[in-house]
């Protein structure tokens, strides 16, 4: 357990540790001594101090003892059960919710309570169908419907169930107020994904428009919209979709070099490629548009153009991709020694790149060299970025 996961823990348990002292104090007049209430609290704290000390083990041994003092205590079943989940042993934390629950004289609201647990243990176990009954029974409840709702949406998305995703995020958007615009168009732009993979472009359009009414300025809806027109060879509307995401996010340009400059050669459209390029190219930092224009030079206007042109960049902005390009365009007319020492050059800029990553992920630090729309590790949509550097971006 981290050492975050146990102040979080800390902070639950503060509570419930001031709440059994009273519990036990009130029984105590009637069967209880003093002694025994100071024993409890004790160990209660005792128990505390082994969680900030991550000793898990012996934290777990003292809260099992405290439950031992009377089994009706529901607050320490919690969190005891809360223990097991956290350090991996879901298997015991479903039997404590699980007992829980079987107890008739729990208060609805304790029973809320522990059914968002036992949620939340069947999800940990990956048990993700009775996860979602019980997190559907809490929303008609309407008992805790917000992370209940949370939840739902985390497991439709696991199971790419985007059309209850996309109702799911609505409710939740109701229930809690927060926008949830972002979220719903990417499900959507996953529907249009999917539709566009089976070539119905019919039904991938619909998605984009979606996806679009959710979130006017959706960079990966352009970008959809873009294969489809290059798809149906609407070079113009393509070239249209495929600007329109350097508009919205200039970061994502590197995405959309490649289809982009492919629509603009089929339409016979260079002129406007490299008016694009250069604008781009003052706007954006990254070393993607200057390789792209470093090759339409070589191929409109010749090597020697590229060559100056790349060399001029590396000079205002390092790059080893840049530099990796500039090695590539010489080492077409060099021989000899001077090939050799490219190709030594070349072997080692390679190296040099080999096993970076190209993109991460600003909210965990997941490093990529792909893009994700959505991030692998903590699964938040949006947040895989380029790497910007020498070498990187």
């Amino acid at each position: 357990m981290s050492a975050m996961s146990a102040l979080a823990l800390l902070f639950l348990l503060l509570p419930l540790a001031a709440l059994s002292g009273w519990y036990v104090a009130r029984r105590g007049s009637e069967r209880t001594s003093g002694a025994r209430v100071s024993e409890l609290s004790t160990n209660y704290f005792r128990g505390l101090n082994y969680l900030l000390n991550e000793q898990q083990d012996k934290a777990i041994e003292v809260f099992l003892k405290l439950a031992e003092y009377d089994r009706d205590t529901v607050e320490t079943h919690l969190a005891l059960g809360n223990l097991f989940r956290r350090r991996g042993e879901v298997d015991r934390a479903i039997r404590v919710h699980q007992n829980l629950i079987a107890r008739p004289s729990l208060s609805e609201e304790q029973k809320t309570v522990v059914l968002l647990e036992l949620g939340e243990d069947y999800m940990r176990a990956g048990l993700l169908d009775r996860a979602e009954t019980l997190f559907t029974d809490l929303v008609a409840m309407n008992a805790l419907a917000p992370t209940a709702l949370t939840h739902l949406v985390a497991i439709y998305q696991h199971e790419r169930d985007w059309d209850k995703a996309i109702d799911h995020a609505r409710k939740l958007e109701e229930a809690t107020g927060e926008p949830q615009a972002a979220l719903i168009a990417q499900f959507h732009c996953e529907l249009a994904d999917q539709a566009r993979a089976r070539q119905d472009w019919g039904e991938s359009r619909a998605a984009i428009d979606a996806a679009f009414a959710a979130q006017p300025d959706c960079v990966r809806a352009s970008m959809i919209l873009g294969h489809v027109e290059a798809a149906n060879n609407r070079l113009d509307a393509a070239i249209d979709a495929y600007e329109k995401v350097a508009d919205h996010d200039v970061d994502y340009v590197p995405e959309i070099l490649s289809p982009l400059l492919d629509c603009y050669a089929r339409a016979q459209r260079m002129q406007r490629a490299e008016e694009f390029l250069l604008a781009i190219n003052e706007r954006y930092q990254g070393v993607s548009p200057v390789l792209a224009l470093a090759k339409l030079y070589a191929r409109t206007q010749g090597e020697a153009r590229a060559i100056e042109f790349l060399t001029r960049q590396l000079r205002q902005r390092p790059s080893v991709r840049a530099l990796m390009a500039l090695i590539d365009v010489n080492l077409h007319n060099a021989e000899g020694e001077v090939r050799d020492n490219l190709l030594i050059q070349r072997d080692l800029t390679r190296k040099l790149l080999e096993g970076q990553a190209v993109y991460r992920c600003t909210r965990c630090g997941f490093g990529a060299k792909a893009h994700h729309w959505q991030c692998p590790s903590c699964k938040s949509w949006g947040s895989v970025r380029p790497i910007h550097g020498i070498v990187g971006e």
